[in-house]
């Protein structure tokens, strides 16, 4: 598993926030984050919303106004991003707002639509931003997943090959820059509450979070969110090596390891590493 700093908590129909904390990211905001992050809500920069069900929305009026009555930092500000016209949302919010008129911090709400880069990071060369992409969730919620995008360099295709002296003779010669080009990867990828993102979507993502709410496909009576034999699937297909699987019910918590035996061959088959969020535990990476 890559290295990242993650702390999830997932519980389908109860619960659902991620923290990234390399960026100080909060992919949504479900009930009881203040309480299980405590102090560490101070640090969260951006809060990125997925769509409007209250188990990923009702934890944010929590961090709200702890920022602002606690002794910690209240001069912080938070931006709150959300799936335009997410009608849900965009009612919370102005509650969240009107009921905290006295806030001493900025609290900026800004709607965003799928291809839409929102930098979070960039110093020197180093450049990491945002970018939400549709997903099938309910046809009367507007739902979006998010990846969080590096941009990198590289030996151009050319000079791979060669061996590591020639590389240094042609990078004294014509200059180090002649040989790399510049490539913008996926590292992290959230699904949010989806019937199963598209293989091409999450291409090669160093780090996939998929929702898994059904580990038996039988088990769904209606398509609105995956199961795992799907999301397994999608991971094989898009060459997903790392895969975090979320926002499980908790029908069945203590057999989740029992249903992952039954996909060991196609796990090993792919090479995928896989590992889930028990929905009765916070998970950390």
């Amino acid at each position: 598993m890559i290295s990242l700093i993650l702390k999830i908590f997932s519980k389908a129909l109860y619960s659902t926030w991620i923290y990234y904390a390399p960026e100080r990211i909060l992919f949504d905001a479900g009930e009881g984050i203040s309480t299980s992050l405590t102090h560490k809500i101070y640090a969260i920069k951006y809060i990125f919303l997925t769509h409007g069900h209250v188990d990923h929305i009702a934890g944010l009026w929590g961090i709200v106004n702890a920022r602002n009555n606690s002794m910690g930092d209240r001069e912080k500000p938070i931006v709150v991003y959300y799936p335009k016209n997410n009608r849900a949302i965009e009612e919370w919010l102005s509650y969240i707002k009107r009921a905290n008129s006295d806030l001493r911090y900025d609290l900026e709400c800004v709607p965003v639509i799928p291809g839409e880069q929102i930098f979070v990071r960039q110093a020197g060369g180093f450049t990491r931003y945002v970018v939400p992409f549709r997903v099938k969730h309910t046809a009367q919620n507007n739902s979006v997943g998010y990846h969080v995008i590096e941009k990198r360099k590289r030996l151009r295709k050319e000079f791979r090959d060669l061996p590591q002296h020639e590389i240094a003779r042609l990078s004294r010669e014509r200059g180090s820059e002649t040989l790399s080009e510049m490539y913008e990867k996926k590292i992290l990828t959230v699904s949010g509450d989806t019937v199963g993102v598209e293989p091409h979507e999450v291409e090669e993502t160093e780090l996939l979070l998929h929702e898994c709410t059904f580990l038996k496909s039988s088990d769904r009576r209606m398509e609105n969110h995956a199961s795992l034999e799907e999301v397994l699937n999608i991971a094989a297909k898009a060459k997903v090596k790392n895969l975090i699987l979320y926002h499980i019910s908790s029908r069945y918590s203590g057999r989740i390891e029992r249903y992952l035996k039954k996909y060991k061959a196609l796990m090993e088959e792919n090479n995928i590493d896989v590992k889930y969020v028990d929905p009765d535990k916070i998970f950390s990476l």
